[in-house]
């Protein structure tokens, strides 16, 4: 039976693979180029130094044998006798033949052979002129001459006075034959490295890439399935390891992403549908609004303008929300002072209550403006909204702690820590409540029946995590609530 595995994947997975082993046999096959092309090269340059040395030293011996005999013959008067038999004490013949081996054959006054070399070496037309020749020290020399079964270079020196003359030759085939015995090594040795090479690299080419497969495996997996849960196999230190582990955390954060848009949307249906709800029920009423009475037709237009703003609330609300989770502000040095002066400036002239800034110490870091203000702006209506009495300001203390952030893995490189925190005279927040009031929806009992959505700490909470810090709530002593943030690391939220 077939795989239930789609064609169309099935493809896919094989064009990918089909690309990776691409990769391999590159990866193989230029190794084995490079492995040859060095063997090849300092094998041609060993061949070709080795016989050169040998073909020069041979030659060089030959010519000095071919001069001690022009030497001598030159400054003493010896005749084929005295080249005929070896001398036990050492005789002409013998200093001929000692140094390399030579062939010695020795010619009368009428070039006819009187002691013949071992092999027989020819006699041509000038090795009988050079026989009968008057002057002593006469040369003739041949080169390739074929003497029997191998190559020869031979010279012909005369006697003098038509004494005749004698023949030395030097085998040269042997040096050649073990030329090309060396050279069919080298090429030998040269297609094993070769071969090693290749296989060499095919085995490392292997081994890197088998990685790279894993990790296009898990990439098509994610590509075809739609998970991020996917788990990245990561192993080792190199660039290969650091591409996994970088292909993992991206997962990670989409995979956190998308459960957070996940829960957004959940969250939002599920505080939309109210509303909605409301809205149709008051909706539908309009219909018969000429049946009802004035004082019921009024308290209708008044539930349904309180509905609307309500509702228009938690859609701007939402909107934040969403656009903290994906702000791309860049990030700019900002004084988180000026920003709170900012926010105050805007909520007495919205709600005309008293707020007051206090600012220590140095409040300039790293950060997004927008998204800072924004959550100052939610920190201010938020004790505005619970803090009816107006009694006392709202009060907005900066404070610069001045601690060099640590690394975060958020991007935010504040240079210091930063605290905000905005302190009101409300009813204060239970203590069961505390930890749940940066929760997205979440309202205290005490506070369901004021308007509201639920998300303007949530998104304190965003905007805090996206600068490095944490949000913190606690109750005031005398009365009241104390909700503010941190930026970068250093600021806790404790006094």
């Amino acid at each position: 039976m077939r795989s239930g595995v789609p064609r169309g994947a099935r493809l896919r997975r094989w064009v990918a693979r089909a690309r990776l082993s691409s990769l391999r046999t590159t990866f193989t096959v230029s190794f084995a180029a490079v492995a040859a092309a060095v063997t090849v090269l300092v094998g041609f340059l060993s061949y070709d130094a080795a016989a050169r040395l040998v073909r020069v030293d041979q030659q060089t011996v030959f010519e000095g044998v071919v001069q001690d005999l022009l030497d001598e013959v030159r400054h003493s008067a010896l005749t084929p006798a005295d080249f005929a038999t070896a001398d036990a004490d050492g005789g002409p013949r013998d200093e001929l033949i000692r140094p390399s081996g030579t062939v010695v054959q020795v010619l009368g006054p009428d070039a006819s052979v009187v002691d013949r070399g071992h092999p027989p070496l020819p006699v041509g037309a000038d090795d009988r002129r050079i026989a009968a020749a008057r002057p002593a020290g006469q040369l003739v020399e041949h080169r390739d001459v074929d003497v029997g079964d191998g190559m020869y270079r031979v010279a012909t020196v005369s006697l003098g006075d038509g004494r005749g003359a004698v023949q030395i030759a030097q085998e040269f085939s042997d040096t050649e034959d073990l030329l090309r015995e060396l050279q069919q090594r080298t090429v030998l040795l040269v297609g094993a490295v070769v071969i090693a090479a290749g296989l060499f690299g095919w085995w490392l080419a292997r081994r890197i890439t088998s990685r790279l497969v894993r990790l296009a495996g898990a990439a098509e997996d994610v590509a075809r399935t739609g998970r991020l849960g996917i788990q990245v196999p990561v192993a080792g230190y190199d660039e290969v390891a650091r591409l996994g582990r970088s292909f993992d955390r991206m997962l990670g954060r989409l995979a956190q992403s998308e459960e957070d848009q996940r829960r957004l949307v959940q969250d939002a249906g599920h505080e939309l549908r109210t509303p909605l709800t409301s809205l149709r029920t008051n909706i539908s009423m309009l219909r018969r609004i000429d049946e009802l009475p004035p004082a019921a037709r009024g308290e209708l237009v008044a539930d349904l303008a309180q509905e609307s703003r309500e509702l228009t609330d938690l859609v701007n609300e939402l909107v934040d929300l969403a656009a903290g989770q994906s702000d791309r502000e860049p990030l700019q040095r900002v004084a988180v002072a000026d920003i709170a002066e900012d926010v105050a400036v805007a909520a007495r002239r919205r709600t005309g209550r008293a707020v007051t800034v206090r600012v220590s110490g140095d409040t300039v870091v790293d950060g997004r403006p927008g998204a800072l203000q924004r959550a100052l702006s939610n920190l201010v209506d938020n004790a505005a909204k619970f803090d009816r009495g107006g009694g006392e300001p709202i009060d907005i203390v900066v404070t610069g702690v001045g601690m060099p952030a640590a690394g975060n893995g958020t991007g935010v490189g504040s240079s210091a820590a930063v605290r905000v925190e905005v302190l009101d005279r409300g009813p204060g927040i239970a203590e069961e409540d505390l930890d749940r009031v940066f929760d997205r929806f979440y309202r205290a009992p005490d506070a369901r029946s004021l308007p509201g959505s639920g998300l303007g700490l949530s998104i304190v909470r965003e905007v805090a995590a996206a600068h490095g810090g944490d949000p913190f709530a606690r109750r005031r002593e005398g009365g009241g609530s104390a909700i503010g943030f941190t930026v970068g690391r250093g600021g806790g939220g404790e006094d």
